[in-house]
């Protein structure tokens, strides 16, 4: 009977580990799905087309040259690969410049045909008008957008998903925000944060580590949201003050308001692991007549260091992740970042500020995916330099 009731724990625990795992398998599974879905999307918005006359050589443009034209900075088909002729861009709205009420008709009736007789009649026009109006019989022929590649997303300066008519899908600024902030925080938290757990393991009264340890861990449970107001209603003005700065959501108050919140985790570990080491290391280094001091820098540290750096990549991976505190604190500027006192914008707070405004299935929706992606191969790829760090020093 004992036998058998040992088998059903087993079978229980070995039931909860597969469970455990699958889920998280499949999550992950589900999120590079949709993320790699936005790289077979293509850019142009939805619902709508580009069109040329057919005698215009030019069949294809990209996403950035489509911006450049609409933002006036390419004015010419030459600079397209096409005829030396200035580039005419026509729209419904200027439907009115052309035509009369009665050509057009009164319900829109002969929307499709005006259209088509501008597009036909006009060699240099660059047409963008909702697929729906596209005539059968049209005399032009779609400008291929195309989809954006893992290359251009990656390298890409403006993150504007909602533009029009084609979206702007560059991580660069997001990417450079997220590693600015984050490295700011464990620069600002890595030091106190060991400090203070080398003086509560190594050095203070039993007493006083009774009550600093609780109030240390109680940190730990503080809403991220009252982090941001705090950082919103203190920090945000003192550095606007002190650096005489027109706005204090800056990439500096972002740091600061993270390296907080990630003192309690890395304290809180690296201060266990450091109570861990055995006790006859200690004695061993101090009968050798080595002082405290070297014996927490030559003795302690080096044998708590897998637990120290466990502390600093949980410590490292909640700044990371980190989303209502930064939206508050950082200014939520898509730029690239060229000082810590500019605003800036994390790739976490950009899938918590639009997922709400992405419509399900769309090429927005799919690109926060993809920044989800981005958040995830960081993480794995800091947790696997861990694991080759302390795989070295087991070898040495």
């Amino acid at each position: 009977m004992k036998k058998i009731f040992e088998k059903i724990q087993v079978g229980i625990l070995a039931g909860s580990s597969l469970v455990t795992s699958l889920t998280v398998i499949l999550i992950i599974i589900f999120l590079f799905s949709e993320g790699i879905g936005m790289f077979h999307e293509s850019q142009l918005e939805e619902g709508y087309v580009l069109t040329v006359n057919e005698a215009n050589p030019v069949t294809e443009i990209d996403a950035t040259s489509i911006k450049n034209i609409f933002d006036q900075n390419i004015t010419n088909w030459k600079q397209l690969g096409g005829k030396d002729e200035e580039i005419n861009l026509f729209s419904i709205d200027d439907l009115s410049d052309f035509y009369s009420d009665e050509q057009v008709g009164s319900d829109l009736e002969y929307l499709d045909t005006c259209m088509n007789d501008y597009v036909k009649n006009h060699e240099n026009t660059l047409a963008y008008f909702p697929r729906k109006n596209l005539p059968e019989n049209f005399h032009g022929k779609e400008i291929q957008v195309g989809s954006i590649s893992v290359y251009n997303f990656v390298k890409g300066k403006d993150w504007l998903p909602s533009a029009s008519p084609v979206a702007q899908l560059g991580v660069l600024p997001l990417l450079l925000g997220t590693l600015w902030v984050s490295l700011g925080a464990i620069l600002l938290a890595l030091p106190f944060g060991l400090a203070c757990a080398i003086y509560m393991a190594e050095i203070a009264h039993p007493s006083v580590r009774k009550i600093l340890k609780p109030i240390i861990e109680l940190l730990a449970g503080i809403p991220s949201v009252v982090y941001g107001f705090f950082g919103l209603i203190v920090i945000v003005p003192l550095i606007q003050k002190l650096f005489h700065l027109d706005v204090g959501e800056t990439a500096l108050a972002g740091s600061i308001v993270l390296g907080i919140m990630a003192l309690p985790t890395i304290v809180s570990i690296a201060e266990d692991a450091i109570r861990n080491v055995p006790n006859t290391m200690r004695e061993a280094s101090l009968a050798m007549g080595a002082s405290q001091w070297q014996t927490i820098h030559k003795v302690v540290l080096p044998y708590a260091k897998s637990g120290i750096l466990a502390g600093i990549v949980l410590g490292i991976g909640r700044a990371v992740g980190e989303t209502m505190a930064v939206l508050m604190v950082t200014g939520n500027a898509a730029n690239i970042p060229h000082s810590y006192l500019q605003p800036v914008r994390t790739i976490p707070a950009t899938i918590a500020a639009e997922l709400g405004e992405a419509s399900y299935g769309g090429l927005h929706f799919k690109a926060l995916f993809a920044l989800g992606c981005i958040l995830f191969l960081f993480t794995m790829i800091l947790n696997i330099y861990v694991q080759l760090v302390l795989k070295k020093k087991r070898v040495k």
